[in-house]
């Protein structure tokens, strides 16, 4: 295995409660599920897809996705962090939430660049942590001590591994998390 190889890991955890529980990973735009398109979007540069989810993990297998749900409940998105590392079979982790609009062509280049235990992207909306490059082995030795001390910041995680931000100027990832985000990008109503 190379040293760079790579493991998409998309973030669908989640209990979108401000889509009244609707599973982001479903939703349709022009006919083809978010977690389908954003999988694709990425699967010509990593190695292997994962899935975390909390739900429905027949429905991914269906679709030929490996979904693995949190070891542990309650622990937001480094519950779906934790699980992800722990599936992970290859050195870097890059992570996608569901809930993006769009992944630009070269985020995971622009991630790698960065160096270190890896990078989180910055768009124009500002930080986002979730859009994120770990070396896995940093990630599962950091887990531990970040988990058991009750801070449940992917922040403060990226921070003890020293990552660092990457900007992405006049690019915005978006994000559906209301009707309103849903209808601007072209999706079906929940």
């Amino acid at each position: 295995m190379s040293a760079a190889a790579t493991t998409l890991g998309l973030l669908a955890g989640g209990r979108a409660t401000r889509l009244d529980g609707a599973d982001k990973a479903w939703l349709e735009r022009r006919g083809q599920a978010q977690v389908l398109r954003l999988a694709q979007r990425v699967e010509a540069e990593v190695d292997a897809v994962l899935v975390s989810a909390n739900r429905d993990l027949e429905r991914y297998a269906s679709h030929g996705l490996a979904a693995i749900a949190d070891r542990r409940a309650g622990l937001g998105p480094l519950g779906g962090l934790e699980a992800l590392a722990d599936a992970c079979t290859t050195p870097w982790l890059l992570t996608l939430p569901v809930d993006l609009v769009s992944v630009n062509d070269c985020l995971l280049r622009s991630l790698r660049a960065a160096g270190g235990d890896g990078a989180w992207a910055e768009d124009d909306d500002g930080r986002q942590p979730l859009v994120a490059l770990w070396r896995v082995d940093a990630l599962r030795a950091a887990l531990p001590a970040v988990l058991s001390s009750g801070e449940l910041s992917v922040h403060g995680l990226q921070s003890r591994l020293g990552m660092v931000a990457v900007r992405f100027a006049g690019l915005r990832f978006g994000n559906l998390n209301t009707p309103p985000d849903l209808a601007a990008a072209g999706f079906s109503p929940v």
